[in-house]
Formats: structure tokens, C-alpha cells, sequence
């Protein structure tokens, strides 16, 4: 069984020591986590990557960063008023310096990061990696050379997992706490095990690379996070509010932005939300508003306030039974409002997802990150594997790869998984805007400047 008091500890992930010292400061260390995740580069790059819609010229819709700051809002209330209840239940936590905001502050800094890890296009990145991997005669060749394990992380490209690998690397200077990267981890589990267990929510995906399943067990160590087998662990308790804060916004908010681009119509949008709101639903108010745009704010915040308080009845509900593995479902799966949640999800599957302006972003960036991994994939093949197919264009393409790109040490000899890992790292790295013009560039679409 887990323990708050062992699950909120202090101190910063580093492998290296054992326990960390933390100097006293008017933040807390996990408010901290916060302000270095708002200031760091791969968080920025999350304004140049669609959530859902290409950025069109005259609606506003929400990019990875705007729907990551409001999920993070989300998630900050849903871990306050759960720190709440938690204090209140074990007074032992209060005794040891940790209050209600730090819990929400835990929430707010995991949230912040839990798109950090996407490719550009999204989902449909995501995707078209792991195609590149599993079907392309450049991505293809490189499994004799790698086990199988890692050649498991490389044909399921995984957001989340890319995200735990940015969120550890020293490179990226976080050092976050480790209740914050815990509660990040939805999915404790590598992609390569033995038998997923079935209607586990947690291993619904997984959640770090092969090479950093270490990392994740010097963490679980560290929080008392209990091992469910050699393979996996059970979820932090936190790990669920972060989850439902994410449900809840890309819902409500996905839908409204459908609206908002005629996708939905008012009408449709009003009903669904009004099935969130029930009883408290007044119709007769919205007449105070002239705008459709003022119409839907004012119904988007009241259907997240009541998800909230959902959620958070939900969580001290089955708290006890997460702390002993026996809960592992999305709260958003128990709450009453769970079926017009589900009645959102097929709408927006219907009329959002499946949209034409959506579609062809999908289909652009499988275009774009196949045709970025296919050059940069084989021009490294045919340096250290096919050398007599080395060419100048290799040459030239490779001198494109960052400055810092591991360019020596590999051979026949060698496992390129790390190779790999580091191309892929560049690859999913780049804003959508970024990765379409090198693109073209590689191409030869477009030249410099032009």
C-alpha cells in the first residue's frame, strides 16, 4: 500500500543521489516545478503545435500551449480541493509542512506538462513516426540492429513518453520534483511487456522509453510507488487528477472550438453542455448575451466547474482504493456526467475530428515527418551501415542535424538505438512551422529565404 506522506516527499529527481536537500524559499518546491516549466524552451515550442484545428487566419482556436495553460487551471482546482479533503483525512501530511496548495501545485505543474512530449500534428505525428518505423525501408532497416524492446519504443512512438524523457534530461535543466514527474506519468509502464492487463486504465499506453525505466524506478523508489510486476507500477494517486483535468478541457474546449468554426451548431453545442449542467441550466440567461462567442463562455465555464466538483467527489471517493491499486479507470468514466461526456466524445468524433480542415492537417504532417525521418534516416544509414552508398547529399543532410547531434562512435558493432532515439528526439522536437519548412527545404520545395 502507498502512502501520501512518502508520495508527496520533497526533493528533485537526480538518479544520482538518494535524498536531496531543499533550501527554504517563500515558493514551495513543486510551485517551483511551475515557474521553471513556464520558462523553459520545449514548453514555448507548444504555441507553434495545433491541439486540434491548422491555426486558421480569422477564428481563434487553441494551440498545445493554450490548451495546456487551461488544463493546468483545471488541474490546479481539481488537486486544491483535493489536498483539502486529503489534509483533513491524514492529518500527518499537514504535520509535515505540506498544505492544500502545494497538492494543487503538484496538479497544476504536472498538467502544465502533459502535451510537452507531442510531435508536431499531434496525434497524427504520433503516428506517422511509428509508420516510419514499422513500414518504411529506411526506418525498417534499422531492426536487426536494436532488441526488441527498443524496437518496440521506436515503432509506438508515444507522447507521453517522449514527454517523461524531456522532463528527466539534464539537458533541459528542470529538475523537477518528483511528486510533480509522478503524477506526470499516467502510464508507469515501458511499451515492451510481457501481458497488458486488461480494463487497467494506466496501461492503456505507456509512459517511458526502455532506456529509462531506471529513472522511473529510482522515482517509484523514492515515492513508495508500488510495483505491480517486473514490468509495471501502479499510478500515483495525483496522476488521476491530471488525467481528468485533460478530459475535461479537451471536451468542453474542443467542442466549442468546433463550434466556433460552424463545425457544431449553436443549438447542438448548448444542448450537449445543458446535459452537463442538468438542473442548473437556465436557458433564459443566455438571452442576456449578444454574442454566440459570449453564449459559449459562459456555458463552458459552468460545465467545467461542475466536471470539477465531479471529479473531486469521484477522487475522495476512491482515494483508498488508488493507493492500493484496486481503482484504475479515467474519473471522468464515474461521474454522473460520464454519459454526456461520452455523447460529447461521439459528436466531436463525428463532426470535429473526422472534419476536412482536420483531416488534411493529418495527412500533411504524415507527408512531412515521413519525409524528414526517410533523409535524416538514411543518410545515417548509409554513413555507418551502407557506406558505399554514402553520397554528398548525405553529407549535406546531416550537417542540418543540431550541433550537439551524436555523430560518432557508430558502426556494426554498435547499437544505434541511442542514434535513433536522439533523430527522434529532433524529429518530435520541432513546432509544426518548423518541421514544414525544413521540410521543403530538404526537398527542395523551397530554398532559404524564399
Amino acid at each position: 500500500m502507498m502512502h501520501w506522506e512518502k508520495l508527496l516527499a520533497s526533493g528533485r529527481f537526480d538518479p544520482s543521489k538518494k535524498h536531496l536537500d531543499v533550501k527554504k524559499s517563500l515558493r514551495s518546491e513543486f510551485e517551483k516545478d511551475y515557474d521553471r516549466i513556464i520558462f523553459s524552451s520545449p514548453f514555448r515550442n507548444l504555441q507553434d503545435k495545433t491541439q486540434v484545428f491548422p491555426l486558421p487566419e480569422h477564428h481563434f482556436v487553441h494551440t498545445r500551449l493554450t490548451h495546456s495553460l487551461e488544463v493546468s487551471s483545471v488541474g490546479r482546482s481539481l488537486g486544491k480541493s483535493a489536498g483539502e479533503f486529503l489534509l483533513e483525512k491524514y492529518p500527518e501530511i499537514k504535520e509535515s509542512g505540506i498544505q492544500s496548495s502545494d497538492i494543487g501545485a503538484i496538479v497544476a505543474a504536472a498538467a502544465l506538462t502533459h502535451d510537452i512530449g507531442n510531435p508536431p500534428f499531434g496525434h497524427a505525428g504520433e503516428e506517422a513516426i511509428s509508420d516510419f518505423f514499422r513500414y518504411h525501408e529506411y526506418g525498417h532497416v534499422w531492426q536487426p540492429h536494436v532488441k526488441i524492446n527498443e524496437w518496440d519504443d521506436l515503432c509506438n512512438f508515444e507522447g507521453n513518453a517522449q514527454g517523461f524523457r524531456m522532463l528527466v534530461s539534464q539537458d533541459n535543466g528542470l529538475q523537477l520534483s518528483y511528486a510533480t514527474l509522478a503524477a506526470f506519468t499516467k502510464y508507469p509502464r515501458p511499451a515492451h511487456i510481457f501481458e497488458r492487463i486488461k480494463g487497467r486504465r494506466s496501461q492503456k499506453k505507456y509512459g517511458f522509453f526502455s532506456d529509462q525505466i531506471i529513472d522511473y524506478s529510482h522515482l517509484a523508489m523514492v515515492l513508495g510507488i508500488t510495483k505491480i510486476n517486473s514490468e509495471c507500477w501502479l499510478r500515483h494517486p495525483l496522476a488521476f487528477l491530471v488525467e481528468a483535468a485533460d478530459d475535461i478541457c479537451y471536451s468542453i474546449i474542443d467542442l466549442e472550438d468546433g463550434c466556433t468554426l460552424g463545425l457544431v451548431s449553436l443549438e447542438e453545442t448548448i444542448a450537449l453542455l445543458a446535459e452537463i449542467l442538468g438542473d442548473t441550466f437556465q436557458p433564459g440567461k443566455l438571452e442576456k448575451y449578444n454574442s454566440n462567442s459570449q453564449k459559449l463562455a459562459i456555458l463552458r465555464a459552468l460545465a467545467i466547474g461542475k466536471l470539477v466538483e465531479e471529479c473531486v467527489v469521484a477522487f475522495q471517493d476512491k482515494e483508498e482504493e488508488m493507493l492500493i491499486g484496486e481503482f484504475d479507470q479515467a474519473l471522468t468514466d464515474i461521474i454522473p456526467s460520464a454519459a454526456a461526456l461520452s455523447q460529447i466524445s461521439n459528436i466531436s468524433i463525428q463532426k470535429i475530428y473526422r472534419s476536412k480542415p482536420v483531416l488534411e492537417k493529418e495527412a500533411a504532417g504524415f507527408q512531412v515527418l515521413e519525409g524528414l525521418l526517410e533523409v535524416f534516416s538514411k543518410a545515417l544509414n548509409h554513413k555507418f551501415y551502407q557506406t558505399e552508398l554514402y553520397s554528398g547529399k548525405d553529407k549535406s543532410i546531416l550537417r542540418l542535424l543540431p550541433e550537439d547531434f551524436p555523430l560518432e562512435g557508430w558502426g556494426e558493432q554498435v547499437n544505434p538505438y541511442p542514434l535513433l532515439r536522439a533523430l527522434v528526439d529532433f524529429i518530435s522536437g520541432m513546432t509544426d512551422k518548423s518541421a514544414l519548412s525544413l521540410y521543403r527545404r530538404v526537398k527542395g520545395i523551397s530554398l532559404p529565404g524564399t
